[in-house]
């Protein structure tokens, strides 16, 4: 199981190479010169270029690379070029405030996922279960844009019972209510249509598990629904659970940006969005390698608790072992 792991940890190290290559180039591959977009009214091209080489612009793309890789993890990520302060104080908060969301998310998508696509898959064939994968099947492919301000003419305009954006209300004494007030509405927009996919992949395995032979067997030898539901089919579909887990979150975390313009929250989204803006190079580029990097750990974490819940995926895989020293 240690090797296992040490192996899919080991596996990660060029797969974040690639992707912070990758964010490198698509980042450069724009047409806008944040020098020249910033400060091209203000400044003679002499000390545009004088400002390019202090900040390292006119380096080879090679050098430009490593200089930001290693400011990424030793110098907070830089210099910003549109705040000047350094990219870590910018980028830092407000993807813990993303984290806070998606977390929340995850949470509704959980709970409310499960809880529909175990119903469904019991149900199966009924008017419960018709009517359910009905909504799944047209919730599923509403755009999170249209959610978002769905919910908020619904739950701010229409019935007043929540604020329209923000994450605290300035004028009160703020704390956990007021927070928890705030991130309900951003956090159902973000979690619904994860919530819809959720539904039906929990309402498959149910189905099958429900249909297997072991299952029957149970049945057969007196088993309440109760104990059979709970204790074996509960059992069997927690892997496909948290297999789906992983790539949620990796979906609420991507579709979280539209969300936090919509609500004003004060994310990473908000954040790329005006750095893209002004061609803020280094926030763009400590951003999004942030968001992949965590969107990476997570699906690592959840194929660590995949292998933990069903040991017998550890005997399927091949056994990587490390060659051998001839003697000499």
């Amino acid at each position: 199981m240690y090797r296992q792991i040490f192996w899919r940890i080991a596996v990660l190290i060029p797969v974040l190479f690639v992707i912070s290559v990758l964010v490198f180039v698509i980042s450069k591959a724009g047409p806008a010169d944040p020098v020249k977009s910033v400060l091209s009214a203000k400044l003679t091209p002499e000390q545009i270029e004088e400002i390019r080489g202090a900040y390292g612009l006119n380096l080879p793309a090679w050098q430009q690379y490593l200089n930001w890789l290693t400011a990424f993890f030793t110098n907070g990520g830089g210099t910003s070029f549109t705040t000047r302060g350094r990219v870590s104080d910018m980028v830092f908060p407000a993807f813990g405030n993303t984290l806070l969301l998606v977390a929340a998310a995850t949470v509704v998508t959980l709970v409310v996922g499960v809880t529909i696509g175990f119903v469904s898959g019991v149900r199966h064939g009924r008017l419960v279960d018709r009517v359910a994968m009905l909504l799944v099947q047209v919730g599923s492919n509403l755009p999170t844009y249209w959610v978002g301000v769905i919910v908020i003419w619904l739950t701010a305009v229409k019935l007043g019972w929540l604020p329209a954006g923000g994450k605290q209300d300035l004028r009160g004494e703020g704390g956990a209510p007021d927070l928890l007030r705030h991130i309900v509405a951003p956090a159902v927009a973000a979690a619904l249509v994860s919530t819809l996919i959720i539904a039906r992949f929990v309402r498959a395995a149910v189905i099958e598990n429900l249909e297997s032979d072991h299952i029957r067997t149970f049945r057969s030898q007196g088993f309440g629904p109760a104990a059979v539901l709970g204790k074996h089919v509960g059992r069997n579909v927690l892997p496909p659970i948290v297999n789906i887990t992983g790539l949620t979150i990796g979906s609420v975390l991507t579709g979280v940006v539209f969300v936090e313009a919509i609500f004003s929250w004060p994310g990473i989204g908000t954040v790329l969005l005006n750095a893209i803006a002004g061609s803020d190079y280094p926030v763009i580029q400590s951003g999004i390698l942030l968001v992949a990097i965590t969107f990476v750990l997570v699906n690592l974490i959840a194929d660590v608790v995949l292998d933990l819940l069903n040991p017998r995926l550890r005997h399927t895989q091949a056994r990587i072992t490390l060659p051998r020293r001839s003697p000499a």
